[in-house]
């Protein structure tokens, strides 16, 4: 500001603070009667609430500028007490609001200064209390007062539009100085000091056609001639000036808009032929494109109209609102972008009730085109089709077999990539797979159509670079029945007849289910099983038509001797391939009155079983038991007949062969063996008899000729030449048998294979028969008399029962 607005302040502000401070010092005297002073409170006694009573407190009344931009602190004022001499004894002290941070003081001189720039806008006044303290022993010298510092408004804030912009409307042809509206600006300057908060209106634009009250802020026409088919709207500019329009002041200004009505001398009219309105193609069905008005200014009913669509009504529909009159264009249909663009929708405005006094001006209807841009949207994919897809797959189809594709695209013009999924929680079991790429659905374990004959999965189809654009459709896959279920008895039949049935006779009829589903219906054949072909109680009947009868073949049935009967059915269906099952059909033996009605019926089965009764059992035990004594009698006999031959027969080449499969001590073991009976040829011809004792040809060589003739020298001679005969092979079967590691190492046996030459007795080397598998024949040795009876009985061929034993 400049210096002599400043000094002209000041020179104000002291004129005010002399007035103020008589007002503000017998108020304090009136509100603090009853207090004393320092001087005073030892001569005066408790005095009445009216009566004055000196003040301790001088100060003057407090004001301080807004707004002060001045480096220094600014001085606000002093307070003083009349008990300071001025020694600086006193302290003073200040609190309340702003104290210490807004409001310094002096404690010696009692100053009071502002630190801080204020605004009264945002705060009017401070109240503060002031306090006088002995600055030796800080007790307050006067009970402490209060006072108020108020802001001082200066003119800084501008009238404002606080309901700006406006939009008024007035009727055309309305004569001069008709009113339209009323603007309001406010100033928030103090309206109670000086002409800061006193505004005046003016208009700046517009002012040819429309005045403004400049007191009030009404806004007026001007002319007479408003005509709303020449213009139908105006935009004033009015401004507010405070100061009451003096040089200075601060002004503000707001837009104005005046649209002026018709009355009925004119057609309704719309404002502008063509609106324009864009709308995303994402728009459900319903939602509203924008609003057109035709007006019309007529009085009462004649400004009601109506609208419709003259062309372009395929995709939108167009409504009246009753309270605007406005028109409504909303969506009829869903919107396509990729498929068009932009619309061009004619509305028609039209007046229900038309004053015949302007007929001849021509139709009352007037047209506007709303042209509809539909905007791009990112939309999901779209399945073809779009409803769902229904698919079949056979139920004996392979892992991996393809089911079926769907088929989505983006609809978008980029018609980006897609990728396909399975929802899981429609397919927990994981039996269909989708290629993400391509959509194909394989399978991806086996089917049962008997368990699941449809399997309803969802789809899903994203963008690939864009996983929030994601549709999905239903799959609804039907599994096509395969023959892989035989038929079966539809229950467990039961089936009575009477004693006394007679051949022929109908005693049930069976039917039969099938889990599977042919696509041609089912067809079944039956038969009895192979195991009741011999069956000659009972027939079976197919009839054709999946169900068979149960016939009688005799006549004569017995309870007592058989109460029950299994007939097994076999089952056979139509394939292909054909499968079959067989059933049983229990057909009780009842007893029957002479009207065929069941009486009674045993409930015991005798029919043959794979488990035995008790008493079978106990008949087979028995038979077991007849066997095995049977068993033990033929041992015992065997045994007694073995015992009898032994005491026949005590010769030592019997005890030899008897003790044949001991292994011995080896060749040097003579005391086991008789060796001189193995250095014969084994040439032993045939007694003649029996009587007159052993036949000496039957003895080895050597031994007949000791016993014949001959010197003892001679004698020994032969047998020690035979004995080194037997040494040498003995010698060289062993040197066989050590070479040899695919014998058993059993040298006595090798020793006992020699037979000699020109023996006509074979082998009985059991080693030797062990080298074969064919049956040998020893009933030879019954023929080499009675030296080797005991030989030929555990070598003549006998019972199993007995080889056994």
């Amino acid at each position: 500001m400049a210096p002599s607005w400043t000094s002209g302040v000041w020179t104000l502000l002291a004129a005010l603070t002399l007035l103020s401070c008589n007002i503000f010092t017998w108020c304090e005297a009136s509100r603090t009667s009853g207090t004393t002073t320092s001087g005073e409170r030892d001569q005066e006694q408790g005095p009445s609430s009216l009566e004055r009573v000196k003040r301790g407190w001088v100060w003057n009344q407090f004001f301080v500028v807004e707004e002060y931009t001045g480096t220094e602190p600014l001085y606000v004022g002093k307070i003083h007490t009349d008990s300071d001499d001025g020694e600086g004894n006193i302290k003073y002290t200040i609190s309340g609001e702003g104290a210490g941070s807004i409001f310094i003081i002096d404690e010696l001189t009692g100053d009071i200064h502002a630190t801080e720039r204020l605004d009264r806008e945002e705060k009017a006044f401070y109240t503060l209390r002031a306090q006088a303290r002995d600055r030796l022993s800080n007790d307050p010298l006067e009970p402490e007062s209060e006072f108020v510092i108020k802001v001082q408004d200066i003119n800084d804030s501008e009238p404002k539009f606080l309901e700006g912009p406006y939009i008024g409307s007035v009727a055309e042809l309305s004569p001069i100085g008709t009113s339209v509206m009323k603007v309001t600006a406010s100033d928030a300057d103090d309206p109670t000091y000086g002409s800061s908060a006193r505004v005046v209106y003016s208009v700046l634009d517009g002012e040819k056609f429309f005045t403004v009250d400049k007191n009030k802020g009404i806004i007026m026409t001007a002319v007479a001639d408003l005509d709303r088919e020449t213009q139908d709207r105006y935009e004033l500019v009015v401004k507010a000036t405070d100061m009451a329009g003096q040089m200075g002041g601060l002004s503000g200004s707001t837009t104005v808009t005046i649209v002026i009505t018709d009355v009925n001398d004119n057609p309704p009219r719309f404002p502008q032929k063509m609106y324009q309105f864009s709308v995303s193609e994402g728009a459900a069905v319903g939602t509203p494109v924008g609003r057109v008005i035709a007006t019309d200014a007529d009085m009462g009913e004649n400004t009601d109209m109506s609208y419709l669509i003259t062309d372009g009504g395929e995709l939108f529909k167009v409504t009246t609102d009753m309270e605007t009159q406005e028109a409504v264009v909303s969506i009829k249909k869903p919107l396509d972008f990729e498929n068009k663009r932009t619309h061009n929708v004619v509305v028609e405005a039209v007046n229900k009730h038309v004053d015949p006094r302007f007929v001849d001006l021509g139709s009352f209807r007037d047209q506007t085109i709303v042209l509809v841009s539909v905007s791009d949207t990112d939309e999901p994919p779209i399945f073809y089709p779009a409803d769902g897809t229904i698919m079949e797959v056979q139920e004996d189809a392979k892992v991996g077999a393809l089911v079926g594709i769907v088929t989505a695209r983006d609809p978008d013009v980029k018609n980006k990539p897609v990728r396909f999924s399975i929802d899981r929680t429609t397919d927990q079991e994981m039996i269909f797979h989708i290629d993400p790429d391509s959509g194909a659905i394989t399978l991806g374990k086996i089917l049962d159509r008997e368990t699941a004959g449809w399997h309803n999965i969802t789809v899903k189809a994203v963008e690939a670079d864009n996983h929030t654009m994601a549709s999905q459709t239903s799959v609804s896959i039907r599994i096509l029945d395969v023959n892989d279920n035989p038929p079966e008895l539809a229950t467990p039949y039961e089936a009575s007849i009477c004693e006394d049935a007679k051949p022929g006779q109908l005693i049930h009829t069976i039917s039969v289910v099938d889990r599977d589903e042919p696509q041609s219906g089912h067809r079944f054949y039956f038969n009895l099983a192979p195991e009741a072909s011999s069956n000659r109680y009972f027939s079976l009947l197919d009839l054709k038509d999946n169900t068979a009868g149960i016939r009688t073949q005799r006549s004569g049935f017995n309870r007592h001797e058989q109460n029950v009967y299994f007939l097994p059915i076999l089952v056979v269906d139509s394939g292909p391939p054909s499968l079959s099952s067989t059933g049983t059909l229990t057909i009780r033996v009842c007893g029957c009155d002479t009207d065929g009605a069941i009486q009674s019926c045993n409930a015991t089965a005798y029919v043959m079983s794979a488990a035995l009764s008790p008493g079978a059992l106990i008949a087979l035990l028995v038979c077991m038991l007849i066997l095995i004594v049977l068993v033990l009698l033929i041992l015992t006999l065997k045994r007694h007949r073995k015992g009898q031959r032994m005491t026949e027969d005590e010769e030592d080449m019997r005890d030899n062969v008897i003790k044949y499969n001991d292994e011995g001590g080896g060749e040097q073991d003579t005391q086991a063996y008789d060796m001189s009976a193995l250095r014969n040829l084994y040439d032993f011809p045939e007694a003649k008899s029996c009587d007159s004792g052993p036949d000496i040809r039957s003895l080895p060589q050597w031994i007949q000729a000791k016993r014949v003739g001959g010197s003892g020298a001679e004698a020994a001679a032969a047998a020690a030449t035979d004995f080194s005969l037997f040494k040498g092979y003995i010698r060289k079967k062993v040197e066989q048998a050590d070479a040899d590691l695919s014998v058993p190492p059993y040298d006595s046996f090798q020793t006992y294979a020699f037979e000699g030459t020109s023996s006509p007795a074979l082998s009985l080397s059991s080693i030797h028969t062990l080298s074969t598998t064919s049956e040998q024949d020893f009933s030879y040795l019954s023929e080499w008399g009675p030296r080797f009876r005991q030989l030929a009985g555990y070598y003549a061929p006998g019972n199993p029962e007995e080889e056994r034993s």
